[in-house]
């Protein structure tokens, strides 16, 4: 097989990955232009016409902004507690040696194998036993206590190639551990900590299930609860969702976009020993 062939099924194969993730991405885009008479006959395809009404409605409604508002301040609070709390567990087992840090490492990375969906129940007691449904709080600290185990994986892995002459120098120079954490090893992060928090922002963002469960006040629900406005008992107003969902996935994308090239850095930085 020659070069040029090579190249060519390899920009086929891209193209063909990309479409099956930009395709829904589009349809939903175009379905938001659409009325639920058209999507029915027209799911896929270019809209008729280019209808604005659906996507007017949605910005002018009030309940819109709130529910982005309530999904940015949860996401944006768990992204911070999952860094701090996992890059200062991470930076312990990867530079402070003690009895049984292996097995509390593995014991927390058990939690990579646990499927959310599993703890939902025992979840929702816990919450309430702590008198903390339909508070930002209930979504928050369990997002953040599931998103640990990914976070100190990644961050481990990537605290362990940082240069151990640096830490010994510092401590030489009577540098603490809380010191050289904060003054050495957060600063030369940069490209994990934005890998860990998109990764922690985008699922947070989309979370359905949680917040379905533990928030029943509307006035703090998230986008993803605000979509069942649309759906009544006898119909459900397909184009409405659509146009609700391609604007509000766009600060994901958005930030994911501006960070990726944290991410292949972050991802990468780790994946070499030595």
């Amino acid at each position: 097989m020659t070069t040029t062939t090579r190249n060519t099924l390899r920009v086929i194969v891209l193209i063909l990955v990309a479409s099956l993730v930009i395709g829904p991405l589009l349809a939903s885009f175009f379905g938001g232009f659409k009325s639920n008479a058209e999507l029915r006959t027209n799911p896929l395809w270019l809209p008729a016409s280019w209808n604005l009404e659906n996507y007017i409605e949605i910005f002018l409604d009030g309940s819109f902004w709130r529910y982005m508002g309530n999904s940015f301040l949860i996401s944006s609070m768990t992204v911070l507690l999952t860094l701090v709390v996992g890059a200062a567990a991470a930076y312990v087992f990867s530079q402070i040696r003690f009895f049984g840090s292996k097995m509390i490492l593995s014991y927390l990375l058990l939690g990579l194998m646990f499927p959310f969906a599993a703890a939902i129940l025992p979840l929702f007691i816990k919450v309430r036993d702590l008198g903390l449904l339909d508070t930002y709080w209930a979504v928050i600290l369990p997002q953040t206590a599931f998103g640990l185990s990914l976070a100190i994986l990644l961050f481990k892995a990537f605290f362990d190639q940082l240069p151990k002459e640096l830490f010994e120098a510092a401590y030489v120079d009577g540098c603490s551990y809380l010191r050289f954490f904060w003054s050495f090893t957060l600063p030369l992060s940069t490209p994990i900590l934005a890998t860990v928090g998109v990764f922690v922002f985008v699922q947070s963002w989309n979370n359905f299930l949680l917040p379905l469960v533990v928030l029943n006040d509307r006035d703090i629900y998230t986008w993803p609860l605000g979509m069942m406005q649309f759906q009544g008992e006898y119909l459900t107003q397909w184009n409405m969702i659509l146009a609700f969902v391609t604007l509000t996935i766009l600060p994901a994308v958005i930030f994911f976009l501006a960070a990726q090239k944290y991410i292949v850095a972050g991802l990468t930085g780790g994946s070499v020993k030595g």
